[in-house]
């Protein structure tokens, strides 16, 4: 397993995907304080807050800027256009971007990585070649940037596995690619990923009783390719359904990680945010 000497003494979960500015939480009376409070609790010790549009990726930094370090908590954040936004994509909203992406801007704000990028063809909320452009030129944008990406994907599989190779044989993919976020591929397309160097994030999904192809895709991956997530305030997992999702039931996730794997729940505990930090260069 490729573990860096300097991770060996992680503790605590890293909820490796979370929309801590999600307007549902205010409606929920649950201020930042609570929320990281509550994560805290549950032994989570660091969470990257992941942005949509232009709008959110600047919300997504303020968050973080004003709550890191909170009751023992880490924050980062990520920037960039969700398939859903790819419509509002524009010169000016890139440039912007690019700003928010300058390694000093990058250094004081702890943005780790560019996402949430990538297709939905569930939803069709912005027109699939429109999707497909966005979706190219952000992974460009990346490599010239040098920063990981973290994909979306959702009954596009197809097309994004054709884009990611055109762009892992014209070279634009970086060594670290990023991580395939809340993956909902098949175990063989997921490995797919895993070649070209994609961590593999898995959320609330894993643990519903009916989803039977997340459990292969993390039993066909190596554990060293595994991150944990929640996508809070959505995908609440078992036993919690029904309820406002939050950094605090990222443990829920590693549980049932750890009994697919057959492994030892403080070990999935460490090795996974040994990856979050590996899969986002945190020094």
């Amino acid at each position: 397993m490729r573990e860096a000497k300097h991770y060996r003494g992680v503790t605590g979960f890293f909820d490796t995907h979370a929309h801590l500015y999600d307007k549902r939480f205010a409606e929920e009376g649950m201020t930042p304080d609570e929320v990281l409070l509550r994560a805290s609790q549950a032994g989570v010790t660091r969470i990257l807050i992941p942005a949509d549009n232009l709008q959110t990726s600047i919300e997504a930094v303020d968050y973080r800027n004003a709550h890191d370090g909170e009751h023992g908590v880490a924050l980062y954040a990520s920037v960039g256009f969700h398939p859903h936004e790819a419509k509002d994509y524009t010169k000016d909203a890139e440039e912007q971007l690019i700003k928010m992406l300058d390694r000093n801007s990058r250094k004081d704000n702890g943005i780790l990585a560019l996402g949430e990028i990538g297709l939905d063809y569930y939803y069709d909320l912005s027109p699939r070649d429109v999707q497909r452009s966005v979706f190219v030129r952000q992974l460009e944008l990346a490599r010239e940037l040098d920063i990981p990406v973290i994909i979306h994907e959702r009954d596009a599989t197809g097309d994004a596995l054709d884009i990611l190779r055109d762009a892992w044989n014209r070279g634009i993919l970086r060594e670290n690619p990023g991580v395939c976020h809340c993956c909902s591929m098949s175990a063989e397309a997921a490995g797919e990923m895993v070649k070209m160097g994609f961590y593999i994030g898995v959320d609330g999904p894993l643990t519903f009783k009916n989803n039977r192809k997340t459990p292969e895709v993390v039993r066909n991956t190596p554990v060293d390719r595994i991150v944990i997530e929640t996508d809070s305030p959505y995908l609440t997992p078992e036993p919690n359904r029904g309820i406002t999702n939050g950094p605090e039931f990222v443990p829920f996730v590693a549980v049932k990680l750890a009994e697919i794997l057959n492994m030892d729940i403080e070990e999935i505990c460490r090795i996974t945010a040994c990856n979050g930090l590996r899969m986002y260069e945190v020094k």
